[in-house]
């Protein structure tokens, strides 16, 4: 017998993996939005926070502690250094290495991000009541962590 109504049927809409995989979308999609609001992207938020939190780093470092890959991460201190945001210069240490620092102008540009960051995670969880969303965040983590140490 078919569904007469328009609505999506099915038992996978139940699923914690389909409604996990849509509601990833949906925030990718804000998120990415927000970033273009102010003309960024993920990586670059993801490098300024993580100079912002450990201080100035050599690539390679920058791009273990943010989970950037190496040939992602070129790109994205290039982009960042092109506009002013990030740094780029000669480690005293080792010559052949350089140490990415954010600039004032980084900073400016991170707290920009962080606006429209809070501004999307407030629209993803808009149904959510507040102890809602802390839970909603625990479980995630939770989850997030367990397969995390399984590892792939």
């Amino acid at each position: 017998m078919e569904n007469s109504s328009d609505e999506p049927c099915g038992r996978w809409r139940k699923l914690p993996s389909w409604l996990l995989t849509q509601t990833a979308n949906h925030a990718h999609r804000l998120v990415t939005e927000g970033f273009a609001a102010v003309d960024s992207r993920g990586y670059h938020y993801r490098v300024l926070a993580t100079l912002d939190e450990f201080g100035p780093a050599s690539q390679a470092m920058l791009g273990r502690r943010s989970g950037i890959h190496v040939s992602e991460m070129v790109a994205a201190i290039n982009e960042l250094a092109e506009r002013e945001l990030v740094e780029r210069a000669p480690d005293p240490a080792d010559r052949r290495r350089n140490v990415i620092s954010l600039t004032t102008a980084g900073k400016r540009q991170l707290r920009r991000l962080e606006k429209q960051l809070a501004e999307r995670q407030d629209e993803l969880l808009a149904p959510l009541s507040a102890d809602e969303r802390k839970r909603f965040t625990e479980l995630l983590s939770k989850l997030l962590d367990h397969h995390d140490r399984l590892g792939p």
